[in-house]
């Protein structure tokens, strides 16, 4: 679909832009209808940040002033209606590890999942092209937020994720509703053969004009696949549809951008 005023595509029917106070940002329609939710995707527009960072980079780590990027998540917060004082951050390395938390705090280091229970705390993980995965369980009222680059994907973070989510809180996968949130599209993604080879069949091909050695990768259906295997129904699984390559005006992209680039930032809470 295309959204008139931020002429955006999507692949997918999931996907909804909000505006707050100048201040857009994704929300997922299967996360709006579950009242005990709060949730959203940053853009990289209603900002303050220049130049390559803008404008709404959420990223202390990449260059950008400290006080524009102090900024843009006062605005983000005061758009999204969270306090910025119950986010809890991730600081990701690729890895599969996931933990429960308990409290708010500035930066989670070597962590690239976190699952809660506790109402009021916000779970935030970064992104420029690769996926996120946001778990909502509507029954125990648990939530779960990882980041899913390839090498997440191919150590299944998302499963790690719902088997977490068991652990802790006595989730039923069955009960889980899982959104793929926006992230490079398998047409954007090239890869070489080597990475290519860690991953199924029918979430890799190789285009005609693609470079020798190189192949295509699909990480939004290899997590479909890994989620549906985790336990969690077809029907509760959601792909956003939305590539942040195909989408650089709206989204940031370290690929598009050749790596000058500010931080896309997810958000789930409890209310």
């Amino acid at each position: 679909m295309e959204n008139e005023k931020y002429q955006f595509n999507c692949k997918g029917g999931s996907v909804r832009l909000v505006e707050k106070e100048g201040v857009p940002y994704l929300a997922f329609e299967p996360f709006l209808k579950l009242p005990f939710l709060k949730h959203g995707f940053s853009t990289r527009l209603g900002g303050v940040s220049e130049g390559e960072f803008a404008s709404m980079n959420l990223s202390y780590e990449r260059g950008d002033k400290e006080e524009a990027v102090d900024e843009n998540y006062r605005r983000i917060c005061r758009a999204m209606d969270i306090e910025r004082g119950n986010l809890v951050f991730s600081q990701q390395v690729h890895d599969t590890k996931v933990v429960r938390v308990e409290k708010p705090g500035r930066y989670l280091k070597g962590i690239d999942g976190m699952v809660t229970d506790r109402p009021g705390l916000v779970l935030v993980t970064s992104y420029a092209d690769c996926v996120p995965l946001f778990f909502a369980d509507p029954v125990k009222k648990a939530i779960g937020l990882s980041h899913s680059g390839w090498r997440g994907s191919q150590g299944e973070i998302g499963r790690i994720t719902v088997e977490q989510m068991e652990k802790e809180f006595g989730c039923e996968p069955k009960d889980i509703i899982a959104v793929i949130g926006p992230s490079i599209c398998g047409n954007c993604y090239e890869v070489s053969e080597e990475v290519a080879s860690c991953f199924p069949k029918e979430a890799v091909w190789k285009k005609e004009e693609s470079p020798e050695g190189k192949y295509q990768l699909d990480l939004w259906k290899v997590n479909e696949g890994i989620l549906e295997r985790a336990g969690l129904l077809r029907e509760n699984i959601w792909v956003s549809g939305l590539c942040t390559c195909c989408n650089p005006n709206l989204l940031f992209s370290h690929r598009a951008s050749g790596g000058r680039r500010g931080n896309l930032n997810g958000f789930l809470g409890i209310l």
